[in-house]
């Protein structure tokens, strides 16, 4: 039996390495997902993207065959938990359910911003937008905007509730005492559920938050909405009106929703992550749940949702320095 003498070349040599080393990586992300993935809330449980991310999680379980978990961390506008997504491993198993806050706000509410919110995620998958609501609570005697209003202006002060300090409706406040001159004074809370506590017990007359939790102390009685800041009427409550045609136009403002991780992520992982999403966001039944939240949901590509973002934070980011809205 003959042997054949085979000495490879330098170049040979460096070939088969690479191949070697692109045949270990190919399985480590074609098996993707082989354990838990987390998805990062940057407010407190109970809130809209909480109560959207558990929605979201347990159909991609389903899909994905592996654990879709919640964790909620808050803070700073939601940059605590964004600051945390994107310094994670670009692996696919650290996700955020991304939204106005943490993406075109929070950042510009701070000296030093924790992360570049274009260019130091990958945005994957566009889920819907909800426009938020100006209420008051019952015993304050608001039944209008105009209500709301007049009394500012006459009291001289108008205290008002949000999720949180850099929160949408913190921002939202802000620039609704900047554009009216009604002197709005923030109070603060650790997410939704606490400031509709207080503003059923009359603690505080008016909250700003995104409709999503609210809707069920409208039907209720419990709460009274003002205004949705949305361009249009929310279909969720066609006889509210929305700030545009109460001659606010520059009080226009929407919560989106997305799902986003690390920079960097594979490619074929946010396609995956990206299909499973448009096909969750397509189910009658939870087409059914978003739209009872106030939630108009709309599948997306990677290229469409990334533009959106990039459009986001150059409009709104401006508006909130513009505004010197200080965390």
């Amino acid at each position: 039996m003959t042997t054949t003498d085979f000495r490879p070349t330098r170049r040979t040599a460096l070939h088969v390495l690479a191949a070697g080393a692109a045949s270990l990586a190919l399985p480590a992300f074609a098996q993707w997902p082989d354990k838990p993935i987390k998805i990062i809330v940057t407010f407190p449980p109970g809130g809209s993207s909480d109560v959207l991310a558990r929605l979201l999680a347990e159909q991609l379980s389903k899909k994905l065959g592996q654990p879709v978990v919640v964790d909620n961390k808050p803070g700073a506008g939601g940059t605590i938990g964004g600051a945390q997504v994107a310094a994670a491993a670009p692996d696919g198993y650290t996700l955020m359910l991304s939204n106005t806050t943490p993406i075109a706000l929070g950042p510009f509410t701070l000296d030093k911003q924790p992360y570049d919110p274009v260019a130091g995620f990958s945005h994957i998958a566009y889920l819907g937008a909800a426009p938020l609501v100006i209420m008051a609570s019952k015993p304050s005697g608001f039944r209008s905007y105009a209500d709301f209003e007049a009394a500012g202006r006459k009291d001289g002060r108008m205290d008002f509730g949000s999720g949180g300090p850099g929160s949408i409706g913190h921002i939202h406040g802000e620039l609704l005492r900047k554009i009216t001159g009604i002197n709005m004074v923030h109070v603060p809370y650790r997410g939704g559920a606490p400031m509709t506590t207080d503003l059923i017990a009359n603690t505080i007359p008016v909250g700003i938050d995104v409709i999503t939790a609210y809707v069920p102390f409208f039907k209720s009685g419990q709460l009274v909405p003002l205004a949705v800041t949305g361009a249009q009427r929310s279909p969720l409550m066609p006889d509210v009106p929305s700030i545009a045609e109460l001659k606010q136009p520059k009080l226009v403002l929407e919560n989106f929703f997305g799902l986003s991780g690390p920079a960097r992520l594979p490619e074929d992982v946010v396609a995956r992550l990206n299909a499973a999403c448009n096909e969750v966001l397509v189910m009658p039944e939870i087409q059914k749940k978003l739209t009872d939240l106030g939630i108009v949901a709309k599948p997306e590509t990677v290229a469409a949702f990334n533009g959106f973002v990039k459009e986001q934070v150059n409009v709104l980011g401006p508006t909130v320095k513009g505004a010197g809205i200080k965390l």
